[in-house]
């Protein structure tokens, strides 16, 4: 009978090993884009980071967000590209991904914050073994209809209240024109040349890069609407319905250009539904989050697109001392301008006198309680999701989630 040699468990694993290297499917690079406004750029301190833990639903993001340090986690399969800036001094910083790459001053520089892009990344590097690398552009201040308008969509046309309008001022409507049509797009075309450029070299950003395994363009996440939401001029009707049917028309070209230039055909695209306001919005915004979530709807996207609702990450909690806090504000206001319903109507009331009115007004209005949560939580403006952590992380968590949800599908 003929023996058969019995292998050594260490000559074993060494063959298993070879075997498995030998059978194993190349894993690109994940590629992610994230692009948008003010909120993509993110404006939550990383001071608030202790809000996100005194709710325990997301305490445990908290601890994905820390190291054991107590400092924000540095990534150690995740790498960013972030270009941004103001006017045309853009810039780009790039790095581990960790805290830090939200809205900057200086594009080179750490921020001291966040936006979707560091959960959306953390989840992400759990998710794969092969690295990750996120490209991020945004830049505050920009509107779909003109500065991301992309390329299928056309140029940009006035409306004829708006010419009326041009014209009532007495201003030269083919200067006005021509400024729109060199206005319009530039930012799409700025997004577009930076992915180009952060993947024409990607060892540069990513040093973990194998150029044998490649690259995989496997996602996109959008936020962005501020600006179109509050422009009467473009969308006149606003809170009528259908009265913002042109940002969906925009945005679906926008999925359409951006696959094509950048040669994804079925890319995963999140859409970021604006949430400011959250849970009791007006009826301009009710409209607004209609249509942007409206593209997903369509047969061609179905599958490949999902519109992500932002409004229930918004803090109510916040959200309420936010409006107390906008009381004290117009109080103030009112002082100022000697308003006929308040303390100062015959303008008599020293500058003292009004600090010291608007003091006592806000003791009254804002318990001390509060006014501790809100140091702890809130760190900006309301249509900056009140510059809270806990809802960036929230929103970069579920842009994540989706954009895997399509990956698997």
């Amino acid at each position: 009978m003929r023996r058969i040699p019995i292998l050594s468990s260490a000559l074993l694993a060494v063959l298993l090993v070879a075997a498995s290297s030998a059978t194993a499917e190349p894993k690109p690079l994940r590629v992610f884009i994230l692009a948008g406004q003010s909120n993509m750029e993110g404006h939550a301190k990383v001071e608030t980071f202790d809000y996100i833990g005194d709710d325990p639903a997301t305490a445990p993001l908290l601890k994905q967000m820390r190291g054991a340090d107590g400092k924000p986690t540095v990534c150690e399969g995740a790498w960013i590209s972030y270009f941004t800036g103001a006017g045309d001094q853009n810039g780009e910083g790039h790095g581990k991904l960790t805290a830090g790459y939200g809205s900057r001053r200086n594009p080179h520089e750490d921020g001291g914050k966040i936006g979707p892009e560091f959960t959306f990344g953390l989840t992400m590097d759990a998710a794969f073994d092969e690295p990750v690398l996120i490209i991020k552009t945004a830049w505050g201040g920009k509107s779909l209809h003109t500065d991301f308008r992309s390329p299928s969509a056309g140029p940009y046309m006035f409306n004829e209240a708006q010419l009326a309008n041009f014209q009532k001022q007495g201003k030269d409507i083919e200067a006005m024109k021509a400024e729109k049509a060199k206005e319009t797009g530039r930012y799409y075309r700025l997004m577009i040349e930076h992915v180009r450029d952060v993947l024409s070299d990607i060892k540069r950003v990513c040093p973990a890069y194998d150029e044998k395994q490649g690259f995989e363009i496997s996602g996109f996440a959008w936020l962005q609407g501020w600006n179109d939401l509050v422009d009467s001029g473009v969308y006149p009707n606003r809170s009528k319905p259908g009265g913002y049917d042109a940002y969906s028309e925009a945005m679906s070209h926008f999925i359409r250009d951006v696959r094509n230039d950048l040669n994804a055909p079925r890319m995963p695209f999140v859409i970021g539904v604006l949430g400011v306001g959250g849970a009791k919005p007006n009826e301009q915004t009710i409209e607004f989050r209609k249509a942007m979530a409206a593209p997903a709807a369509l047969p061609e996207f179905r599958g490949n697109v999902i519109a992500v609702e932002t409004a229930p990450f918004w803090s109510e909690e916040l959200g309420a001392i936010a409006n107390k806090h906008e009381k004290v504000r117009q109080m103030s206001h009112y002082l100022n301008s000697k308003h006929k319903d308040h303390a100062n109507a015959d303008g008599s009331m020293t500058d003292e006198q009004k600090r010291e009115h608007v003091k006592h007004f806000e003791a009254e209005l804002i318990s001390p309680a509060e006014a501790a949560i809100w140091m702890r939580g809130a760190s900006n403006a309301g249509y900056h999701y009140l510059g809270c952590a806990k809802t960036f992380a929230l929103m970069g968590r579920a842009f994540a989630d989706a954009t895997l949800t399509m990956m698997k599908d």
